[in-house]
């Protein structure tokens, strides 16, 4: 009994989890493991068969569209607010890109199984797990835009935001190439980017770690593309059962 009321506590920082319909949370919950899921752990392949579905709790996890010629582009990062592996449910059985972890932590994970059979099972379960798909479309679709049309000073304060908004603290340990990596652009382009938000005492970076001393200044340097995915999100939470 006590390690059920532990994972129940433990569940309560996941946005998705907590919630689920108690019903949901009866039969899903003993079911959860929770993993510590190091920086750089590759979660799923592009097509891989989906095993497990994961909730990150005190992780982040990008998801990354891989190109033939090797070079990749973030279409999401996923925190405490969702999950990763809604081909689970929605019919693919895999996903199309590559799950990563870019910053270390924990994470729960569920086998397909038991989030299937809850989707399938419990209209509430699904409408909470159909909101969330909807709101990452929406993150994947202005990420995409972003990418497209703004600068990677804008980009990055995006990424920057995005981050610190799924994270207990106002840090991100991430180097710079593994930032151009995410975002599709040369290192060298997010050196110039980091060194601008630096001088103009938004950010301070230092040894992979990049710390916001000013929000309100770094949301200034951003585009309207983080308002649009704050707002879908926010949107989520203002959702009643």
């Amino acid at each position: 009994m006590e390690a059920v009321i532990e994972i129940h506590n433990q569940a309560k920082a996941n946005k998705i989890l907590i919630r689920l319909p108690q019903g949901s949370q009866r039969r899903v919950f003993p079911l959860l493991r929770s993993f510590e899921l190091p920086l750089g752990a590759v979660l799923f392949e592009p097509g891989q068969k989906l095993e497990g579905v994961y909730f990150p709790v005190t992780s982040l996890i990008s998801q990354v569209y891989l190109m033939r010629d090797g070079q990749s582009t973030e279409l999401s990062l996923v925190g405490s607010e969702g999950l990763v592996g809604i081909g689970s449910f929605l019919g693919g059985g895999s996903m199309p890109f590559r799950s990563v972890v870019q910053g270390a932590g924990t994470a729960f994970r569920l086998p397909v199984d038991a989030i299937l059979n809850e989707f399938e099972r419990e209209p509430g379960t699904r409408k909470v797990l159909l909101r969330y798909t909807q709101a990452l479309i929406t993150n994947i679709a202005q990420s995409a835009a972003c990418n497209r049309h703004h600068s990677i000073e804008q980009q990055l304060s995006r990424w920057l935001l995005i981050s610190i908004d799924r994270l207990p603290a106002n840090e991100v340990t991430m180097t710079q190439e593994l930032i151009a990596n995410m975002l599709g652009v040369r290192r060298e382009g997010v050196t110039k980017a980091a060194g601008r938000l630096q001088l103009a005492g938004v950010i301070r970076y230092k040894r992979g770690h990049i710390e916001i001393l000013d929000r309100p200044g770094l949301e200034a340097f951003a585009c309207e593309c983080y308002e649009v995915v704050k707002r879908e999100m926010e949107r989520l939470d203002s959702f009643s059962d």
